[in-house]
């Protein structure tokens, strides 16, 4: 009867951890399925906001204030005014942008150092009670590529607001309790613009093939 009793209580005992197994696993498929989606798209944003906003700040700060139009477009016209070809500094455009990477690279490794919190309650939507926060790392991954852009736009009777935009692409990490994931952010700051009066010729931008990026719209 004694041995009979210890196989009870060894049997009950291997049934509670097998159904504590069954629970664990239960949570963390739930987590993973209907939770972790949630958590990574809020946590995303965020990160993405953060990225971004130190993107803006280096660009605002390295050239917004120092760059002219005149400085980074070359317009032509012809003897009766008309505007014949719009030529790209592209000397100046490359050291721009070699210098904007190097200053973004240096931003991010500081923001590698922060901790973004990402409440429960807005994963959960969740009001009623305050939930404890996730702590996300975001640690930069790979280089910096930054790339020009153009944008034509019409203002009024022949009159277009010509654009140029620097594109800043990165790679993040963003690294979690147990898990990472890796994001791409994109974004477009513009630098300077001015108002063309007259026609824009079809062949407006005079650049090698590896010059900025046109995205006239």
């Amino acid at each position: 009867m004694k041995h009979y009793s210890v196989f009870l209580r060894r049997r009950k005992f291997l049934l509670w951890i097998i159904a504590l197994l069954m629970f664990i696993l239960y949570i963390y498929k739930y987590i993973d399925k209907n939770v972790r989606p949630s958590i990574i798209a809020i946590s995303e944003v965020r990160a993405k906001q953060v990225t971004i906003q130190a993107i803006n700040d280096t660009i605002k700060n390295k050239i917004k204030n120092d760059i002219e139009y005149t400085d980074l477009i070359n317009v032509k016209y012809d003897n009766e005014g008309k505007v014949t070809l719009m030529q790209a500094n592209t000397i100046l455009m490359n050291i721009i942008a070699a210098d904007v990477a190097l200053d973004i690279q240096e931003e991010l490794k500081e923001i590698s150092d922060s901790v973004i919190k990402v409440p429960l309650n807005n994963v959960f939507n969740i009001q009623i009670v305050k939930l404890p926060s996730i702590r996300i790392r975001i640690i930069p991954q790979g280089a910096v590529a930054v790339d020009f852009a153009t944008e034509f736009e019409s203002t009024g009777i022949n009159q277009t607001r010509h654009r140029i935009y620097i594109i800043v692409n990165t790679d993040i990490k963003m690294i979690f309790p147990l898990v990472s994931e890796n994001i791409r952010v994109t974004t477009n700051i513009p630098i300077a613009e001015t108002i063309i009066v007259g026609e824009v010729p079809d062949q407006f931008v005079e650049v090698p093939e590896e010059g900025i990026l046109d995205v006239t719209q």
